[in-house]
């Protein structure tokens, strides 16, 4: 079982965020123990085989509340993988030091996200490039081997030269795994109301495509495998935790703004951290109304974003005629290829612009 523990707290909003997150450190322990009683209420206890603490900033936690939260979840050693989110500006040596020698976290997910100053005060980054180098050195020198970290692409007044810089420079620190993400601009976030408002520019369709297509060449020259559309990895370090969105297998997610999907039923936690503590951490699921036509769709959707594509064996009966006649013209015209395992796949070109390609074969 994966088991997914999201860590509400944020030093401050990122201009682009859109995720649950708070600055209310004084609830902290509070929510601590509201974790460890939602998992106690979680019958017949799952056993994690990943664990991964994302968010809001894990890494924001002091470290005896980082070692409480961990004690809360009690899972056998060693882990396939145990993940824990970081900002450059909270890895320290002492940080370090104590993840690798006092708990069981074996991999770093860092945000650096541009090696742009500027940009990085215009979305509001409180690190510099100059610390998120820092930062990977202190990982390194600390015992991390299995580091990943993340890029945005397309970020306002961003050039195609710019991004160019930005990922080489990552490329040649090697990190295991590399996340890079076109920048979307949630109509909530800060970066979203000034799009909305004239006050910034969305990267152009083409620019996009001539930074996604650059993000393929040089990564898979310096040797990492793209599995997923916004995620690459050197041989053997793919995301063993976050593949299990992608291939359907059941993860339960604890905390405020978690989602979890098991045995077929999908539930989330509200985004409500006091409202999460009024009610102890118990009873807060909402449980996700789905059909057969939902449960299809969602596999379709997580199925196509990956390298390994779609088992047609998977495909439902009630579906499977209309998505024959669905994919059959898509096939023809290079948007789906079939693998000789007779997976089915959108190619690497095409994944920036998968949407489109979803929308003819998802059920409505």
């Amino acid at each position: 079982m994966k088991v997914y523990v999201h860590v509400p707290f944020c030093h401050s909003k990122c201009a682009y965020c859109d995720f649950y997150s708070t600055p209310r450190r004084e609830l902290m322990e509070s929510y601590v123990e509201c974790v460890a009683r939602e998992w106690r209420q979680s019958t017949p206890a799952p056993v994690p085989d990943t664990i991964y603490l994302g968010g809001g900033t894990p890494s924001s936690l002091p470290l005896p509340l980082l070692d409480r939260l961990i004690a809360s979840i009690p899972a056998p050693e060693p882990l396939r993988e145990f993940t824990i989110e970081a900002n450059p500006e909270d890895v320290t040596p002492e940080w370090v030091r104590h993840i690798v020698k006092h708990t069981a976290i074996d991999r770093v997910s860092m945000g650096i996200q541009t090696f742009d100053d500027a940009s990085l005060r215009f979305i509001g980054r409180r690190h510099t490039a100059r610390r998120a180098v820092e930062a990977v050195n202190i990982l390194r020198e600390g015992g991390i081997t299995n580091l990943s970290c993340d890029l945005i692409y397309g970020l306002p007044g961003q050039s195609l030269d710019g991004w160019k810089a930005n990922l080489d420079r990552l490329i040649a620190m090697r990190p295991e795994h590399i996340s890079a993400y076109l920048l979307s601009y949630e109509p909530r976030t800060r970066l979203g109301v000034m799009l909305s408002k004239g006050k910034v520019e969305e990267a152009s369709d083409t620019l996009a495509e001539q930074m996604y297509a650059y993000l393929c060449r040089a990564t898979r020259e310096a040797g990492y495998e793209h599995y997923e559309i916004s995620n690459f990895a050197l041989p053997g370090r793919r995301a063993v935790h976050n593949s299990s969105y992608w291939d359907g297998s059941d993860y339960i997610g604890l905390g405020p703004g978690a989602h979890s999907m098991s045995g077929g039923v999908r539930w989330h936690n509200p985004s409500d951290l006091r409202a999460y503590i009024d009610r102890g951490g118990c009873d807060t699921r909402v449980i996700e109304e789905e059909d057969s036509m939902n449960l299809f769709n969602d596999m379709l959707i997580t199925s196509l974003r990956t390298s390994a594509g779609l088992d047609p064996t998977r495909i439902p009966d009630e579906f499977a005629e209309s998505f024959r006649s669905n994919s059959a013209p898509l096939l023809s015209a290079g948007l789906l290829a079939a693998s000789p395992e007779g997976r089915l796949r959108i190619p690497e070109e095409k994944w920036l612009t998968s949407d489109a390609i979803l929308l003819k074969l998802i059920e409505v």
